[in-house]
């Protein structure tokens, strides 16, 4: 049996170097511990990098999406509007409070949650008195959402956006990075993101409250002095000073590692899109997308074949590709939660399959994960 080539993945962690060079900073003056000068220096220049003033650095993407729900004090039964095209990590924390997640479709041209859906809810949530406590605004794939036409909505009915940008590191919004146009933005560092600290993630806002609040219920809620004294609940959700002088080396790269992922995402546009029936994810005219993947639309009869097909097709020669988000509001775990439209997140599902975006990957890589999709075609 021939034996298989090797295996291209989806969106691998890339080191940059210095990476080990700061670890070894922090071993050499035994900074192991949940806090230390590596953690507040990554805190420091992610925050600048954003363009915020403050920022806490936590265990994850999730975490920082669940305590900047939990500083708005939830009670059960609120609504929280949410994307629905989007991974689930979006929307759980909403129901670790015990809110309701309303799931607001995309629109085509971004596939980012509609600001006309969104205008249209919180017009009739105002009319039935009892209106969203937040939204949870997500930059899908590496594109920022219209965060402008977005608070121009809730804004007139003081309703917070938290941004999601897990997604969009490095990406841009109306000439600023993504993550400084929202009251706060959520970012994670997991394996596959552009950059990573294997683990971890970042919250930023200009909100000095919302960030001191966020640091002391990441840190198992414990109140000043010198005894264990808790009037809160907390969570153990810092992020390590080890992995910190990791985040701290990614971020030097952070610029190589988006122009790279831009590359690979026209590669792909000038040859895989010049197929007929396949096109590529828009990007909208307000921003520029870091490209974190790159994602193919298929038209199976125009093409010969549907996303499945090809995924499978890849797989078959070891390269990983994967389908685009299920929509949350097909999800059986948030069958009984309202979702406004829809119809335009199921399509994009129907058609897309995300394709390896790594940072790292060599041209023979890109030539043969095209020549496996043209060979799927009619």
């Amino acid at each position: 049996m021939p034996e298989k080539p090797p295996r291209i993945f989806l969106s691998p962690p890339h080191m940059c170097g210095r990476e080990r060079e700061y670890i070894g900073h922090v071993f050499d003056q035994n900074w192991i511990a949940p806090v230390g000068p590596h953690l507040t220096k990554f805190e420091q220049a992610f925050a600048e990098r954003i363009g915020v003033a403050h920022a806490a650095a936590v265990a994850s993407g999730t975490a920082a999406l669940h305590l900047a729900l939990r500083y708005l004090n939830l009670q059960p039964g609120d609504e929280v509007l949410c994307s629905t095209f989007t991974f689930c990590a979006s929307a759980n924390p909403i129901v670790y409070e015990k809110a309701i997640p309303v799931f607001i479709d995309s629109d085509a041209e971004t596939w980012n949650m509609d600001p006309q859906l969104v205008e249209e809810e919180l017009e009739q949530a105002h009319q039935r008195g009892r209106l969203p406590r937040a939204i949870v605004a997500v930059d899908i794939l590496g594109q920022s959402a219209d965060i402008a036409a977005l608070r121009r909505v809730a804004d007139r009915f003081a309703v917070p956006i938290i941004e999601d940008a897990a997604e969009a590191l490095g990406a841009t919004y109306n000439g600023k990075p993504v993550g400084a146009s929202s009251w706060t933005s959520a970012f994670s560092f997991n394996g596959n993101k552009i950059i990573t600290t294997s683990g971890g993630g970042m919250l930023c806002s200009n909100d000095q409250k919302l960030i001191e609040h966020t640091r002391f219920l990441a840190t198992q809620a414990k109140d000043p002095g010198p005894i264990y004294h808790h009037s809160h609940i907390g969570y153990n959700y810092r992020l390590s000073n080890v992995l910190a002088a990791v985040g701290i080396g990614q971020l030097e790269v952070l610029d190589e590692r988006v122009a790279a992922r831009r590359r690979v995402a026209q590669y792909y546009q000038d040859t895989i899109c010049k197929l007929p029936g396949i096109s590529f994810m828009p990007e909208a005219s307000f921003g520029i997308s870091n490209r974190w993947l790159s994602v193919i639309c298929v038209d199976p009869v125009a093409f010969g074949a549907s996303c499945e097909d090809i995924r499978l097709a890849l797989e078959e020669e070891n390269i990983e590709s994967r389908r685009a988000w299920l929509p949350l509001h097909k999800q059986p775990v948030f069958a009984d939660c309202r979702v406004v439209g829809g119809q335009v997140a199921e399509s994009i599902f129907e058609c897309s399959l995300c394709l390896p975006s790594g940072s790292a990957l060599e041209l023979s890589d890109l030539e043969r994960i095209v020549a496996c999709v043209q060979r799927c075609g009619k």
